[in-house]
């Protein structure tokens, strides 16, 4: 007897992967990423067909709330949030696997409750005692709820089932505490069972990155030092810190993001070809690039930090970063980070990798600019090309996600003048299906026990090591810059780049 579907066209791939009997356990589930991004991603997962139809969703909170008033949170986050249209029979099978458990992470009976639910359902819904544990909570009750899924027999699975950990950033907020924070995680799951969600490498654009180098000829031989220039990696915001003043003074946008998001893409970008794209081949090669990056010598050189102040953004009046509810006149945290590493290995010596992030700047947009060097020798005059720029290859991962190229055409006409000009791939007119959201593919693979797009420990331990020297720097050395809401950052990330020669991008 053969094994598999006689009715499936191995050649078709067309048929996703669909995850096998399991649940979700979301703690701190009333929190505004599981009512926007978790519970509208479960229903279109779900409306796609890739969950299992017994699928279960429990929520862990401090409410006092009944089954039911969960159910009625989840569909008012799924009737706003979600990306797929809203059908009644999905809602109906997905919303019969719900369960609430109230209780504090430190309170005992409600880990017993939770225990009692799990096992209810693996007999009401089939999960097959597969679940992840989802903790959506502020990174100082990691240990706490780790610690008690152990205490309370929930960390491992009755017979061959699995449970998983999945875990939101900040991973720590410098080194030491990363590494603490990681051994108390791996005292409870093995390392393979922990999934720390970067939702950044979630996205198809970013996915992209390594199709564009590894699956086409025409990118590789001049992806390094002798035909790039250097490199932008840039992610901006036009919001300001709105209700997170809570969370994000003290930390800053360096370790909100440069730590995490932008060292992924400048990973993503400059590693060697992975032998398969296993996780672990994946792993090897992103680790390569991180323990070559090389920091600047002068750091008052070459890193940069400011801070929002009053401006206008989007023709609406807005408060600078001093201003906001909930931060002290004297904050010195940044909203804006510039850095220039290097990365020491023979593709790329000597090629500055230019990373910058920020709040309140001119538009929201995350981009990779990949700048190439002009052409060594020039046969035309040179008011023949005084509109010619660098050529660049532009990785849009938000929010118009696609590709651009830039070179220099001849305008029509009789003279010989040449002007940049840009070809344009877009996901939205090359593509008839819309990218799913990043969290809709990452707890897929959470449910699927594929790791592909997870930062291992040793990923993040050594992201921190590159980052603590400018932290350790900054907090020694003067205060935040201050930039006009509504521009591009401060005077001293321009001057930073034009003592190089080189100008950041508009995007």
């Amino acid at each position: 007897m053969t094994s598999g579907n006689p009715l499936r066209d191995p050649k078709d791939r067309r048929l996703p992967r669909i995850a096998g009997p399991s649940g979700l356990v979301i703690f701190g589930v009333t929190g505004d990423l599981s009512r926007k991004k978790l519970m509208p991603a479960v229903y279109d997962l779900a409306n796609r067909g890739l969950l299992p139809p017994g699928f279960s969703l429990v929520g862990f909170a401090r409410r006092d709330w009944a089954d039911e008033d969960f159910a009625k949170v989840v569909h008012d986050a799924v009737k706003e949030h979600a990306r797929t249209p809203f059908r009644e029979d999905v809602w109906q099978q997905l919303a019969e696997g719900f369960r609430f458990v109230p209780g504090q992470f430190s309170d005992d009976a409600a880990f017993e409750r939770l225990r009692t639910t799990i096992d209810e359902l693996d007999k009401a819904r089939g999960t097959g005692g597969n679940f992840a544990f989802y903790l959506s909570v502020p990174p100082r009750f990691f240990p706490t709820v780790v610690r008690q899924l152990k205490a309370h027999g929930l960390s491992e699975g009755p017979g061959d089932s699995w449970r998983r950990a999945v875990i939101e950033k900040p991973f720590g907020h410098d080194l030491k505490s990363a590494q603490e924070l990681n051994q108390v995680v791996h005292e409870v799951f093995r390392p393979s069972d922990v999934f720390r969600i970067d939702h950044y490498l979630g996205k198809e654009t970013v996915q992209n990155i390594l199709a564009l180098r590894f699956a086409n000829t025409m990118f590789e031989p001049v992806w390094n030092r002798s035909y790039v220039d250097h490199v932008q990696v840039t992610m901006a915001e036009d919001i300001g810190i709105g209700g997170r003043a809570g969370y994000y003074d003290g930390i800053g946008a360096a370790r909100d993001v440069i730590q995490n998001h932008l060292l992924q893409l400048l990973a993503l970008t400059a590693m060697e070809e992975p032998s398969s794209f296993e996780a672990h081949a994946l792993v090897t090669e992103k680790l390569k690039v991180l323990k070559a990056v090389k920091l600047p010598r002068d750091l008052d050189e070459h890193t940069v930090r400011g801070q929002y102040a009053h401006g206008w953004q989007g023709g609406v009046e807005v408060a600078g970063y001093l201003e906001e509810e909930g931060i002290s006149p004297d904050s010195r945290t940044d909203t804006y980070a510039a850095l220039k590493l290097e990365i020491d290995n023979r593709r790329w010596a000597g090629v500055p990798f230019y990373l910058r992030t920020g709040k309140r700047l001119g538009r929201r947009v995350t981009e990779i600019a990949v700048v190439f060097q002009r052409a060594p020798h020039s046969p035309f005059n040179t008011s023949d090309t005084q509109e010619l720029g660098e050529n660049a290859l532009v990785i849009r991962v938000q929010p118009d996600e696609g590709i651009t190229i830039r070179f220099g055409s001849k305008v029509p006409g009789t003279s010989m003048e040449i002007r940049d000009v840009t070809m344009d791939f877009a996901y939205g007119e090359s593509f008839t299906e819309s990218s799913p959201e990043a969290y809709e593919r990452l707890l897929l693979d959470v449910l699927l026990g594929d790791a592909n797009l997870f930062p291992r420990h040793q990923e993040v331990e050594e992201s921190w090591r590159i980052l603590d020297p400018v932290e350790e720097h900054w907090e020694k050395n003067g205060r935040p810059e201050q930039y006009t809401s509504g521009t591009w950052g401060p005077k001293a990330a321009d001057e930073m780049l034009a003592r190089d020669g080189r100008s950041w991008r508009r995007p």
